[in-house]
């Protein structure tokens, strides 16, 4: 498996409208696409202002054609101006759990 962790900074106070509008549209269509959703957290003590979102593919080329699906999709397009002005600064990682992680991994070659 394949994690992808994707970090954004938002705008002071943006938090509250960012996740009530993922919540109401925008995470049903993440689901429909990219799949198995492994959290979605917003920061509470540390660097503020942050939402920190993790997804689970079974390879890169998953999430490749997963993702391709979701920026395809019209409902998608729609959303996107809905949470864009609110994110200052966005990380994307992709990482691989180490075989004795809770999550499962493999022993690397």
């Amino acid at each position: 498996m394949f994690y992808e962790i994707r970090t954004y900074r938002l705008k002071n106070g943006a938090i509250p409208t960012y996740l009530k509008v993922v919540e109401d549209e925008g995470i049903a269509i993440q689901k429909q696409h990219l799949g198995e959703l492994v959290g979605y957290f917003f920061s509470e003590i540390g660097p503020i202002n942050e939402i920190v979102h993790i997804w689970a593919f079974t390879s890169l080329d998953d999430r490749e054609a997963r993702r391709g699906r979701l920026m395809a999709d019209p409902a998608w397009q729609v959303f996107l101006p809905k949470i864009r002005d609110l994110i200052e600064v966005a990380e994307n990682k992709i990482m691989k759990p180490a075989a004795f992680s809770p999550v499962g991994g493999a022993r690397p070659v």
